[in-house]
């Protein structure tokens, strides 16, 4: 049976980032209004930050619905490759945003608080840790899913956001009990930018490694190699090839079969092994069968 529209993997990716915006907007009006009336500057720039969430969103929204385009004469392997870049742009907001929160955590460290801050201020704080790490998970679970990239690096993004508070609700924490511990505020915001940037680092890499066609590990070829051996006309299988993209995979092989067979039984055998991969196989996109005689095979090992 086919899949209606709203089961499309892309109507998935845009429903659950329209919800993040729209928690983000939401959020960012709150902790401003609430930092404003709880006197926490800390609190009104974590607010801010928020609205900045809002531009990945945007970018996943309107770049799923460029990668889900089929194949055309521009683009013969598809668009999923805009989705690799739309990941590796969020890990480069991340990383900005990683560093920025770093720069202020040091330049800023002899600066007391300007007001003793309010419980609101507190409470928006702790809220926002809570909605950015719910958003986490849910993009995180659908993201895993249905395999998307812009989607888990998005929700990295939220998680980062969440992270991001800590250093705020601490800060406004200890100021309501001790407001010459300012200090902490700081050095907390330092270690949680480190850890954006790293996660940044990750994302980016990641996409990188996708875009100079960096293969499947070791282990997924073999698990491939193993796949099409259980098909019984299958002799050898060797020269694969991998490649991915978005977050399948591209595949390339060679199978080995009997030298008597007919050019019409070989093709069949190269549809089944190709439909073999695509049913079983470790999310594979596209796979190219060539077909060789017995004379062909390689030494037992070889791949």
């Amino acid at each position: 049976m086919a899949k209606s529209k709203s089961d499309a993997p892309e109507s998935h990716v845009r429903r659950v980032t329209w919800w993040g915006f729209g928690g983000n907007i939401l959020l960012a009006a709150f902790k401003v209004a609430a930092g404003w009336l709880g006197h926490s500057q800390a609190v009104v720039a974590d607010g801010i930050h928020s609205l900045t969430d809002t531009i990945t969103d945007v970018v996943v929204i309107l770049g799923s619905y460029y990668w889900s385009r089929p194949a055309d004469d521009s683009h013969p392997y598809g668009h999923q490759r805009m989705e690799t870049t739309v990941s590796i742009f969020i890990g480069g907001v991340l990383f900005l945003a990683g560093a920025g929160i770093g720069w202020d955590a040091v330049t800023s460290v002899y600066k007391p608080h300007a007001k003793h801050p309010g419980l609101i201020a507190f409470a928006a704080a702790a809220a926002s840790i809570v909605i950015k790490e719910f958003l986490y998970q849910w993009n995180m679970r659908v993201g895993n899913r249905i395999n998307s990239v812009s989607l888990t690096a998005n929700a990295w993004h939220h998680r980062m956001d969440a992270f991001s508070s800590i250093p705020v609700l601490i800060a406004v924490g200890v100021a309501l009990a001790y407001p010459q511990w300012h200090l902490l505020d700081h050095l907390a915001a330092f270690f949680v930018a480190i850890l954006i940037c790293y996660a940044a680092i990750r994302i980016i890499l990641s996409g990188f490694r996708e875009l100079v066609d960096q293969g499947a590990p070791r282990e997924v070829c073999e698990q491939i190699k193993h796949l099409v051996k259980t098909h019984p006309a299958v002799v050898q299988v060797h020269n694969i090839r991998t490649r991915y993209a978005g977050n399948l995979l591209c595949v390339d092989l060679h199978v080995v079969v009997d030298s008597q067979m007919t050019v019409y039984e070989g093709h069949r055998v190269a549809e089944q092994v190709k439909n073999l991969l695509l049913r079983k196989g470790p999310e594979i996109l596209d796979a190219e069968v060539h077909i060789e005689p017995e004379e062909a095979a390689l030494p037992d090992g070889e791949c």
